[in-house]
């Protein structure tokens, strides 16, 4: 059980300031009003509840990047999908937000610090395809959808590697939305996240699922990250404390390693940039992580794909210096002449 979200001895007020929540009443989760991240925000609410003991009400938030129709690398990535929920948070409208960690931008507000990023859920990319076809079973000249050019460049790649022609083409939407180009016959396959279709009950329609040999996933993808006012005061303060029981500390140098290697090659969220840290166990004792990166051309006609593998981080900086380091090799490989590859 957590520690109560007041330090002891500390009266509570006589009634809580406007919009915010007392001592004993409910927490506020910030979050988007799409299906998925209403479903995510709901087991996290469940989480909070049970490490906290106290009620949960989501607070719905529409972020620019729900109603803009523009491709994400236009309107500037998936950090379009994290303004709003942070801005209500440091705006005391909401006490905490939960995001899909790959959504968040790699540099840190000051004000803001991410208090837990709980077990990652299956990282992998999945097809829907037409007809139950698998990915190696897609008729030519295929049409493919996908809004990430991370995954246009490996899906090419692979399908250059293998003899197969596919168009990959850029779709916006919920993912009703996107599987309905499937449904219409508009498209053959969409790619989606493995973990964004189990958190909404829709395994069922997936088709595939992709290696990450195939196609290495979103930097954080399958991971969520609550995040919160920085402890600026003792109500705060408690806060992250509560809500730190929830973290992986596994999971967390696990994304960190890959977020690091994202910023080191000074690349976007819509960048054409893969990444996934693994443990490497010996039996039930985890012995090393391993760290793989790739950037390529949306067409995938170059990729840099290299992989590193070392003693598990123990901390922050060691899984920040995982990540800087890997990067450094694909920089040196030619990666830094493909970032400016985006998919338009």
């Amino acid at each position: 059980m957590s520690e109560p979200l007041e330090p002891k001895g500390r009266a509570a007020p006589a009634a809580a300031p406007p919009r915010r929540a007392d001592e004993k009443g409910a927490l506020r989760l910030g979050t988007r009003r799409s299906t998925l991240a209403m479903a995510q925000a709901g087991q996290v609410a469940d989480a909070v509840r049970r490490v906290t003991g106290r009620p949960v009400e989501l607070v719905e938030i529409t972020t620019y990047g729900d109603t803009s129709r523009e491709n994400l690398a236009q309107i500037g990535g998936t950090g379009v999908f994290v303004t709003a929920l942070r801005d209500a948070v440091l705006r005391g409208e909401a006490d905490f937000a939960v995001h899909s960690l790959k959504d968040l931008p790699t540099a840190q507000p000051d004000d803001l610090v991410i208090a837990a990023v709980p077990v990652r859920a299956d990282p992998r990319d999945v097809l829907v395809a037409r007809d139950g076809l698998t990915f190696a079973q897609l008729p030519d000249g295929a049409r493919v959808g996908t809004g990430s050019p991370r995954r246009m460049a490996q899906l090419n790649a692979y399908a250059r590697g293998h003899g197969l022609t596919i168009e990959t083409v850029p779709i916006r939407g919920n993912i009703d939305t996107r599987i309905g180009y499937v449904h219409k016959g508009e498209l053959d396959a969409v790619v989606l996240a493995a973990a964004g279709l189990h958190r909404i009950g829709r395994t069922g329609d997936v088709t595939d699922f992709l290696a990450v040999d195939t196609v290495l996933p979103a930097p954080g993808q399958g991971a969520l990250a609550i995040e919160c006012r920085a402890g600026n005061t003792a109500r705060d303060t408690a806060l992250v404390a509560a809500l730190a029981e929830l973290d992986d500390p596994y999971t967390r140098v696990a994304v960190t390693a890959e977020r690091s290697l994202l910023a080191a090659l000074e690349a976007g969220c819509s960048a054409p940039v893969g990444a996934l840290a693994d443990l490497l166990a010996d039996g039930q004792i985890v012995k090393e992580m391993r760290l793989r990166g790739v950037v390529g051309t949306t067409d995938g006609s170059t990729l840099v794909q290299l992989s590193t593998t070392g003693p598990v981080p123990e901390t922050h900086d060691q899984a920040m210096a995982l990540g800087r380091e890997l990067a450094a090799e694909m920089l040196a490989k030619g990666a830094a002449g493909l970032m400016g590859e985006r998919a338009h």
